[in-house]
């Protein structure tokens, strides 16, 4: 079916035009406004995991928080947005994307705004909490708006390019703007901050997003399955950000652990074996760009999310910057993710997205690895700057293309559980790998306070987050098929000389 005047559009010989697709391909007719709303959608989740780390000390006076209780800002936020993306895919494509984003986004506003006005630590985990729930629905959905709504091609290429550059300026930002407003505002500030892109992004998906109907046909939904499966994630999560208080072997520890890996294993043999409609099909983990790019996700948000931890306490408690000069002092690996972005859109006209997962990987990788370098005497722009400008033009390389990869092939019923999977692998890569590698640095550190052995922690630290990338970029050249650049027809697949974001009906 064609709407009329359409844009000019050659298809390339064989492929089917995924646009047309009844359930989500009606977005694609403002394909501008969609990609705004998944920008500024994608943004503020990636903000909201790192706005309140430059706060904390600031929150923990504020309402009497307990050095281990202080902990749960951070979890409770990560626990239902890592636990709950999986269920949040299936409901995208189950219920539609365009309600489930805008259910996801008022709950999340609506988290934001009850979360500045904490008046006890409980209020406050709380409403973290129920802003996992709002993220675990927002990001999946939007996730799979932008696959559906640029399929292939050059759009493709670009719609990505600038996905990855806003999900990687909203965390290394987050700091920056964390900083600023704990410093000259107020700490409730890094929770008010979400409630006008919350509406912001409501407004955009309104607009943009057409109403789409369920993509499932027929079929009871697997309730087993979407219980077992958020246990299983959401305890396993808790068992990893427990090992600050319970070591590795503890019983308490073991036992958490454990009995993640029974319901897990659960999850997998209800889905292989249930006579509903599965969460997840088990099938597309054989699709080996699925499996690879959630396994390469998982390694690079681990080192990622440690990256930025040891950095924030190296800036802090080692050289003693303040919370707004620390934000700042981020904002190159911003700008430089946003640059390595817009090479990854240059080069992906002529490169396959593999070539770039590995350039980017063994980019990053070097960044982290000076980073291991750093001094108790040093200073940010001999130790500092140099780094988080290669590692943030490594990551601006890769992040786009591991998400396309994981989408590509994916039947258009199934891109709402894909996306969650990536969303999830990254989230819950962040949580175990800030876990293991934290757990490395403080055994480094023992017992001293001293500037001299928090640093030896701290490059440790960096220099394990540069090992993760290696594997990361191990795993691209073993698992991922080789593949061309994209073809001549892709590349010339929009004759307008008008920019394809920006086409109208």
């Amino acid at each position: 079916m064609r709407t009329a005047p359409e844009p000019r559009h050659r298809q390339v010989p064989g492929a089917e035009d995924t646009r047309t697709e009844p359930a989500g391909g009606r977005s694609a007719a403002r394909p501008g406004l969609v990609l705004a709303a998944v920008a500024v959608v994608q943004f503020m989740v990636s903000l909201d995991l790192s706005v309140v780390n430059v706060g904390l000390p600031q929150i923990a006076v504020g309402l009497g928080f307990s050095a281990v209780g202080l902990t749960w800002v951070i979890h409770a936020y990560a626990l239902t947005f890592g636990g709950l993306l999986l269920l949040g895919g299936k409901a995208a494509d189950r219920y539609g994307r365009r309600p489930v984003l805008l259910l996801g986004l008022v709950v999340f506003g609506l988290a934001s705004l009850v979360g500045g006005f904490a008046q006890e630590p409980g209020h406050l985990v709380a409403a973290r909490a129920v802003q996992g729930i709002g993220a675990a629905a927002v990001a999946p959905a939007a996730l799979a708006l932008l696959t559906s709504t640029f399929p292939t091609g050059r759009a493709r290429v670009r719609a990505f390019g600038i996905w990855a550059a806003v999900n990687a300026a909203g965390g290394a930002l987050g700091l920056l703007i964390g900083g600023l407003l704990t410093e000259y505002v107020s700490w409730r500030w890094v929770m008010f901050v979400s409630v006008p892109m919350a509406l912001g992004a409501l407004a955009l998906a309104w607009r943009a997003v057409a109403a789409d109907p369920s993509s499932v046909r027929g079929g009871r939904p697997d309730v087993l399955g979407a219980v077992l499966a958020t246990s299983g994630v959401s305890l396993l999560v808790f068992g990893v950000v427990r090992t600050d208080q319970y070591s590795w072997t503890s019983p308490a520890t073991l036992t958490t652990l454990a009995g993640a890996a029974v319901l897990l294993a659960a999850f997998v043999y209800v889905e292989r074996t249930t006579t509903r409609e599965p969460l997840i099909r088990i099938g597309l983990f054989a699709n080996r760009s699925v499996a690879g790019a959630n396994v390469y996700n998982l390694l690079v948000g681990g080192a990622l999310a440690s990256a930025f931890y040891f950095m924030s306490l190296y800036l802090q408690r080692v050289l003693g910057t303040g919370p707004a000069l620390t934000g700042l002092e981020f904002l190159p690996f911003a700008l430089g993710v946003v640059v390595g972005s817009v090479l990854a859109v240059k080069l992906g006209y002529r490169l396959a997205p593999r070539t770039l997962l590995i350039s980017g990987g063994l980019l990053t990788a070097a960044g982290f690895a000076w980073f291991g370098l750093i001094s108790p005497d040093g200073a940010f722009v001999t130790d500092v700057l140099g780094p988080s400008i290669v590692a943030s033009v490594g990551f601006g390389l890769c992040l786009g293309q591991v998400v396309s990869i994981g989408t590509a092939g994916v039947a258009s019923h199934e891109t709402g559980a894909a996306s969650g999977l990536l969303n999830s692998s990254r989230q819950i890569g962040a949580s175990i790998g800030l876990a293991v590698l934290g757990s490395a640095a403080q055994h480094r550190t023992g017992q001293a306070v001293t500037p001299a052995a928090l640093n030896d922690g701290y490059a440790l630290g960096m220099m394990l987050s540069a090992g993760l990338l290696l594997a990361a970029v191990l795993l691209a050249l073993t698992v991922l098929r080789r593949t061309g650049p994209p073809s001549q027809a892709e590349q010339t697949e929009w004759t307008d000389d008008r920019d394809p974001l920006l086409v109208r009906d």
